[in-house]
């Protein structure tokens, strides 16, 4: 790795303070306005945000204009911009309601903004609260959206936000051939790392695309140059460790609505890529799955049309299963050695036709089963249909593991955990 030239931003002039439980102190980078909108001063801005983009119980957008911000032109993930949209819905692009700024859906077959999209910014804006977990997509946004900036040579800011599961490492390693955008890079499932942690590992490792790679290297090369084609600065949280546990002020998609259900999203995601429900049309999405076939003696619920989950899995249908939402403090507990696999190998042992226990591609390859792209491999699919103990499939995570925390190390901007 070449040395890493990324601007970072560690003066503390806090204007706000949020409402923590367990951590009062602790400042997402949005609510330093005093180091970052210095630099957006008369500039012309792109801000890719959602709903958990805020300063308080305000809109970072909402916040900027105020401020007197131009904002030019507001990119908006999965969920949408102002975070209404069921997973995976079409969103189209529309003017922004509340401030009337053109707002470009970049969630579906366009992930990036164009070379068109970008005309009219001099300078580029990122804040979304990331949960930690690699299959959730905001991380593979934030690479689209730094590849856009980097191929035109637009300054890209990253205001940082504290990683609600970012005190432990735990998961199999992404293999580059199952590649989606449920996961673009080879590392675990759960990975540490804040936001901006992640951006600087992506651009440091040279792993994003080959020009974005190409004019990053050359950034490095001229960063102390007049000529520099681009800035990649990062804004610091305030008060953060990977020890900290950041309670999150808004949840952060339609179905995780509590903690308990952002701890438990790592270990229990993985029934999307099968036919039992993983949750979502009841009230506790991803703490609670099953299926109508598991003995009825097991938990009954039955999935709901609801508010972002309109036309979930199995709906109407009763279902037997697990309920593990619990106190956040007793999840806490319950992930003590880190991801929960047994849920998993359990389901598997007891469903009767193990044989359609994965949803399964028409094309039936291995890369395209919905299942091993959240798991990064085929190797977890295998592991459950040979038998094999959460033990054993938790030992076979380790090495890789532990080549993926040296990587790690050399990007962090917070004390560790270990």
């Amino acid at each position: 790795m070449k040395k890493l030239c990324v601007l970072l931003f560690v003066a503390f002039s806090p204007i706000f303070l949020i409402a923590q439980n367990t951590q009062t102190s602790v400042l997402p980078a949005a609510y330093r306005t005093s180091v970052y909108v210095p630099m957006l001063k008369g500039k012309r801005v792109a801000v890719f945000a959602n709903h958990t983009a805020t300063i308080g119980n305000t809109h970072l957008v909402d916040s900027l204009v105020k401020l007197g911000i131009k904002i030019t032109k507001a990119f908006g993930p999965e969920h949408g911009f102002r975070g209404t949209a069921d997973a995976g819905e079409k969103i189209d692009n529309y003017n922004d309601p509340a401030t009337g700024i053109p707002v470009i859906s970049l969630y579906g077959k366009k992930r990036r903004p164009s070379a068109e999209d970008l005309a009219d910014v001099d300078i580029m804006l990122f804040d979304i609260q990331d949960v930690g977990v690699r299959y959730y997509t905001f991380i593979s946004s934030l690479q689209e959206y730094m590849e856009a900036a980097f191929e035109n040579k637009k300054p890209l800011i990253i205001l940082d936000r504290p990683n609600p599961n970012g005190f432990y490492v735990d998961g199999p390693i992404l293999d580059t051939a199952y590649k989606s955008f449920i996961g673009m890079q080879p590392i675990p499932v759960v990975y540490g790392m804040t936001i901006a942690e992640y951006a600087m590992m992506i651009a440091g490792e040279q792993w994003l695309s080959k020009e974005a790679n190409k004019q990053y290297e050359f950034y490095q090369r001229a960063h102390n140059s007049a000529d520099t084609p681009f800035h990649f600065q990062v804004i610091k949280c305030a008060n953060y460790t990977h020890k900290s546990l950041y309670n999150l002020p808004v949840k952060p998609s339609p179905n995780l609505p509590d903690m308990a259900a952002v701890y438990w999203y790592g270990s229990t995601c993985y029934f999307e890529g099968t036919v039992l429900s993983e949750g979502r049309g009841t009230e506790h999405p991803f703490s609670i799955f099953g299926h109508p076939t598991l003995p009825n003696t097991l938990y009954a619920f039955t999935p709901i049309s609801r508010d972002g989950a309109k036309e979930p899995k199995l709906k109407n249908q009763l279902s037997y299963g697990w309920n593990i939402w619990d106190n956040p403090s007793k999840v806490l507990a319950s992930l003590k050695t880190g991801i929960r696999i047994d849920y998993l190998v359990e389901a598997y042992r007891l469903f009767p036709q193990k044989d359609s226990f994965f949803l399964r591609p028409k094309s039936g390859k291995p890369t395209d089963y919905f299942f091993n792209k959240l798991a990064g491999s085929n190797q977890l699919m295998e592991q459950l249909k040979a038998g094999k103990t959460a033990t054993d499939i938790k030992a076979s995570w380790q090495p890789g593991i532990t080549a993926f925390k040296k990587i790690r190390k050399k990007y962090l901007l917070y004390p560790d955990f270990e």
